[in-house]
């Protein structure tokens, strides 16, 4: 005669005494669904939301079955019931509120795994239970809290990382339910107990202790990713009452970081003037030969993009000038000449930075000139040349548009816009076709929200990926932090519904045309390009300087083969000798083109 496997004297819910094939099927679902999950973590956010809530789910329909938690014969614990509900009900309200902001949906996860595992720990001290089932419920519950932890620090990140964690959870727990039901079932047939063996009851241990492992190693990161920020000092402070002359040196101190040698460096603190025409205050760097004779000529260097935050300035970075796509500090210092370089409005001083804003990106980079030659130490000549890169190749052109009006003083007599931001509606169409265009994207729309009014937040992102904006913009692109955003990045790139409207659009569209550099520029222009550039394309800088050639304005325009974004810049790069050689033609006097000429290299 058969021997029934589940003991006399034990009552068991009727979600426990399923028939086995449907424990089977749930278990099939659970590992069907964290194997999508764990292999498409970048999917769009929404439908990441919608995979995660359908998980909740069904992790609470493993509870409730036993979740490879007890065996059969076993009553279900309490905790378990608890823990179900929990789920199901985070599930539900997740699926039934597609729309959630990525916040929200943190929020909720988070809970529910520490809740969960709170359970699972004070579940140890249930009677009846095995050694190693006791380390299991332990270990399990532990790395819950840690993950659910972890969820509600990292926002931006959660629906990507809790995918991950929260996949390879369904996946395991489904194995073993499918594991139970087909042993359930041989034991019918064969008439034997389905007891589980120790090999059996070790596997949930050494489970639990490989996600114990994870959210050690997980907690590391986050820890590595968050120390690694940089952090302001006092320098950065605006006097009570800040001059309202504009280009006045507020404050300098000898700065060695990253100095050459041979060469001596300061910081300094200065005026400058805001879009609206209000004082402002801006940071930035002087280096200068260490020898020679002095009245060193300026080369004023506006620098590529690294972020949109207060610490983001370069003069507080561990690579004050590489971080901004200088590497050819040596090259300057060697040809005699001295460097300038803004910090821009807001990056260290702490106002909102106007990232990719024309009129104060242009005054603040004319004002580091005039204040840095109010540093007798530096000893600074009256001749200048304009220097940048990407954003900073938009702020050089801006510098060049609005010198002769703003600091005739400067004596600018060249502008060499590398790479240059200089097509704002064509930079914004190319972001998405980008790897991590959208960090630069939440840069665009923080600084532009922060400026103009009439460009908000809630007309142009959606309220769901909100928060995984403003996260980005909240860090920089040199700090270990970043790395959460790029991962962010890859989920938002796949997601056409991040944005509300396109910015091209309504006030956002309106304020990029405005702050394209203008063709007021009367100093030569020198314009470089790379053709393998995806972030700048050849396509919209080549519209670009026809604007400005149409204009009347004569471009030196130069295109390099095989050179993207930042290689065009590089050591390596032909541009370099060449610029070098642009340069001292600016400086000795040398008139620019008398038209417009286009050469590639």
């Amino acid at each position: 005669m058969t021997q029934s496997v589940i003991p006399r004297g034990r009552i068991r819910p009727w979600f426990a005494r399923l028939p086995r094939w449907v424990r089977a099927v749930v278990g099939l679902a659970s590992v069907a669904l964290g194997a999508v999950v764990i292999t498409r973590p970048t999917t769009s956010l929404g439908v990441l939301a919608l995979l995660i809530g359908a998980g909740l789910v069904l992790a609470g329909l493993l509870e409730l079955v036993g979740g490879g938690q007890s065996e059969e014969g076993e009553r279900t614990p309490r905790w378990h019931v608890l823990a179900a509900v929990l789920w199901i009900v985070a599930g539900v309200f997740v699926l039934v509120f597609p729309g959630l902001t990525v916040r929200v949906v943190a929020l909720v996860v988070g809970v529910a795994l520490i809740v969960n595992g709170v359970l699972s720990v004070l579940s140890v001290f249930r009677r009846g239970q095995t050694l190693d089932a006791r380390i299991a419920a332990l270990l399990l519950g532990l790395a819950g809290v840690a993950f659910g932890l972890l969820a509600l620090l990292w926002p931006d990140i959660t629906l990507l990382i809790v995918a991950v964690v929260f996949g390879a959870r369904l996946v395991i727990v489904g194995l073993l339910e499918l594991w139970r039901a087909v042993r359930g079932a041989r034991a019918v047939r064969e008439g034997t107990d389905a007891a589980p063996s120790a090999l059996s009851r070790w596997t949930r241990t050494i489970a639990a202790v490989a996600a114990v492992v994870l959210a050690v190693a997980a907690g590391a990161a986050s820890v590595a990713l968050r120390s690694g920020a940089p952090v302001t000092d006092d320098f950065y402070a605006a006097p009570r009452t800040v001059p309202s002359e504009p280009g006045q040196l507020i404050r300098s101190e000898p700065f060695t970081r990253e100095v050459p040698e041979g060469a001596r460096a300061w910081r300094i603190l200065y005026t400058t003037t805001n879009g609206d025409g209000t004082p402002a205050v801006a940071s930035g760097l002087v280096v200068v030969p260490a020898e020679g004779f002095g009245k060193w000529p300026v080369i004023e260097w506006t620098h590529g993009t690294t972020g949109f935050a207060q610490q983001c300035a370069p003069s507080l970075l561990a690579e004050p000038f590489e971080s901004g796509a200088l590497f050819v500090l040596p090259e300057i210092l060697a040809n005699g000449w001295a460097l300038v370089a803004t910090d821009y409005i807001g990056l260290g001083t702490g106002t909102p930075h106007p990232y990719l804003i024309g009129q104060p990106t242009g005054r603040a980079a004319l004002d580091s000139v005039r204040a840095a030659r109010q540093l007798e130490a530096a000893d600074l000549g009256g001749q200048t040349v304009a220097w940048g890169h990407s954003q900073g190749g938009a702020a050089a052109l801006w510098a060049g548009a609005i010198a002769d009006s703003y600091a005739p003083d400067v004596g600018l007599a060249g502008v060499a816009a590398l790479a240059p931001a200089s097509n704002l509606p064509g930079l914004i169409d190319a972001l998405p076709d980008v790897p991590g265009g959208s960090i630069f994207g939440s840069f665009a729309i923080a600084g532009f929200t922060s400026i103009y009014p009439d460009v908000t937040f809630r007309e142009y992102v959606r309220p769901g990926a909100e928060v995984t904006v403003r996260e980005a913009a909240g860090r920089c692109l040199a700090e270990p932090g970043v790395f959460a955003s790029l991962l962010t990045a890859l989920g938002l790139s796949r997601d056409p519904e991040i944005m509300a409207k396109s910015p091209n659009e309504g006030p956002f569209g309106r304020r990029l045309v405005e702050n394209i550099p203008p063709a007021t520029i009367t100093a030569p222009v020198l314009l470089a390009q790379g053709k393998d550039d995806p972030l700048v394309t050849p396509a919209a800088q080549d519209a670009f300087v026809r604007g400005l050639c149409d204009a009347g304005r004569p471009v030196d325009y130069r295109l390099y083969a095989g050179r993207s974004h930042v290689q065009l810049v590089e050591p390596d790069s032909p541009l370099v000798p060449q610029l070098v050689e642009w340069t001292k033609a600016r400086l000795s006097g040398e008139p620019g083109l008398a038209a417009c000429n286009r050469a590639e290299y």
